[in-house]
Parts: C-alpha cells; structure tokens; sequence
C-alpha cells in the first residue's frame, strides 16, 4: 500500500490549507447597500409621511392655533376662550348636538343591526355568496352625491316613489324631508342604505370564521336560531362589533353629507342641523373660522375621550 500523497494541490492536502480571510465591511457600506436595496419601500414610505404630514398632521395643528386665534382686516391676534365663548353662547349650538346624539342613537339602531342582520343571512347562503356580497356592496362603490340624489328622488312629496307606494297601499303621503318629525329618520335611512355594505362584508368575515363545530353542539343541546345566535355568533363575533361599534360612533358624530345634499344641510326647523354643519356655516357662511376651529376641537376632544374610555372598559372586560 502506498503513502497518501502531500503533492500541492492534492485533495490530501487541503486538510492542512489556512481558512481563506475575509475583511470587515465597514458599518457606512452595510448601510449603504441595505438603503440601495431598500430604496423603493422607503421611497413609499417618504411619501406617505409627507402626504400624512401636509394633509392630516397640519391641519389639526393649524386647527388648534386657529381656535385661539381671531383675524380682523387680516391681522391675527390671540383671543383665549372667546371663541369657544362665541360657540357655547349660539342657540344652534345645543340644538346642533341634540341632533348629532340622534342620528348617531338611529344610525346605531339602523346602521348598526341591519348589515349584522344582512350578514347573518347571506352567511346562510350556500351559493351565489359572491353575488349576494356584491350586490349589497354596490352602493357603497356609487359616488355619494349620486345616492343622495337618488334618495332625493324617492323622498319626493309630489312624484316621488314612497309616496307612491304609500298611495297604492291606501296610506297617507308623507312629507319626508320636509317634516321636522320625519326629516332625521329619512337621513339616517339614506346613509344606512350608503354605508352599510362595508360593514356586511366585515362582518360576514368574522361569521365564517366561527368553527362550524359550535353551532353543532348548540344544535345538540337544542338551542334554536335566536339562542344560537345570543350564544355562539354574538360572543365569536364580539372582538369585531365592538371595533365597529366604535367607528360607527365616530362616524355617525361627523355626518355632514347627507343632510346637506338632503335638507340643505339644517333642515326644517332646523331638525338636521348638526355639529359639523354648524362648523361649516361659522367657517364658510359667517367666515369666523376661529369659531369654527374652536368647534372642531370641541368634537375632536371629545370623540378623543370617549374613544379612550370606550377602550379602557373593553380591556378591563376582556381581563
């Protein structure tokens, strides 16, 4: 047998060759290349720093000083509270929060149960669920000024399509937008009719989601349709009616559109003028935008804090 071979080059030898060195990059050339390679994501990510910056950071801040601030013959002086003086003092002011409070009570009834109640159905489906899911979305892809112009049409006193129907079934026609008893509900049905498709596709989301394994145990133990809702969908489902039950809230706070394109934005006597449309007429019609700023800060710090509380008791039920 012969001797293994230390010829170079060898494979014997390459058990004894030094480990090849490598040099240390410098911290600067690592960076470098990740931001070469990272160029485009933090491109878009500039971007909508700087849109967020110029279009929603701005504003608010400018907000904040204008509520302070009032403008005579364009000199700007500092007022204190006088303009949030001026908002209190304002009879429109409580009636304009009297029917924020109720459209956003009806809209929760309305805007809140029904696409829950629409969910629960389509969610029954089988088939055709892609059909069912885009026709009730359709709405929600119309532009809003088309909607509510089309619900101003069928709110019509003399032709429109209610009062028609109402006629064929014997009743009485109703005034629907002119009717300060009537004029609230009527908004609140248009937007739920807008809005609501958003909110079915989210939570019939969450409803197939659900093991189909409880709603079998629930029908072992007998419960019906109703206990198998209360008892099994509802609590499933409850991590995500109570994030749209809080946007829901703040939504409905900052309705402006419907009533406007509706009833003129304030309505008859006054019965759909609401907090948002109030700061419009100060800042556009009385071209106070102190006032107008000092009532935006009004609602913003308070849909800030019920926000924050909304989300304390959540945590503190959850724990």
């Amino acid at each position: 047998m012969s001797a293994p071979s230390l010829t170079p080059g060898k494979a014997g030898s390459s058990r004894h060759s030094p480990p090849p060195t490598t040099r240390p990059v410098p911290a600067g050339g690592r960076f470098s290349r990740s931001l070469r390679r990272n160029l485009t994501a933090h491109g878009f990510l500039i971007g909508a720093v700087v849109c967020f910056a110029v279009f929603s950071w701005y504003p608010m801040v400018r907000e904040f000083f204008l509520a302070f601030q009032k403008t005579e013959s364009g000199r700007t002086s500092w007022v204190g509270l006088d303009n949030l003086a001026t908002v209190l003092n304002d009879p429109a002011f409580w009636q304009a929060w009297r029917n924020t409070l109720l459209f956003t009570v009806l809209a929760l009834v309305l805007g809140f149960a029904v696409p829950f109640a629409v969910a629960l159905v389509i969610n029954e489906f089988h088939h055709a669920q892609g059909y069912l899911r885009l026709l009730v979305y359709l709405p929600v892809m119309l532009p809003p000024v088309a909607s509510v112009l089309l619900f101003k049409y069928l709110y019509d006193p003399g032709y429109g399509l209610l009062n028609e129907l109402f006629t064929f079934l014997h009743l009485p026609a109703q005034q629907w937008l002119q009717d300060p008893a009537l004029s609230m509900l009527s908004v609140v049905i248009a937007s739920t009719w807008m809005n609501m498709g958003g909110a079915t596709l989210i939570y019939l989301a969450a409803l197939q989601g659900i093991p189909g394994e409880l709603y079998e145990a629930a029908e072992l133990d007998g419960a019906g349709l109703l206990r198998k809702v209360w008892h099994v969908t509802i609590p499933q489902t409850r991590l995500i009616l109570s994030l749209m039950l809080l946007m829901q809230v703040i939504a409905t706070m900052q309705v402006f559109v419907e009533p406007f394109l509706l009833t003129g934005g304030a309505g008859p006597e006054g019965s759909t003028t609401t907090v948002v449309h109030l700061i419009y007429q100060y800042a556009f019609n009385f071209n106070n935008y102190g006032a107008a700023a000092a009532l935006g800060l009004l609602l913003l710090v308070l849909l800030a804090g019920f926000s924050a509380a909304y989300v304390k008791l959540s945590r503190a039920e959850d724990e």
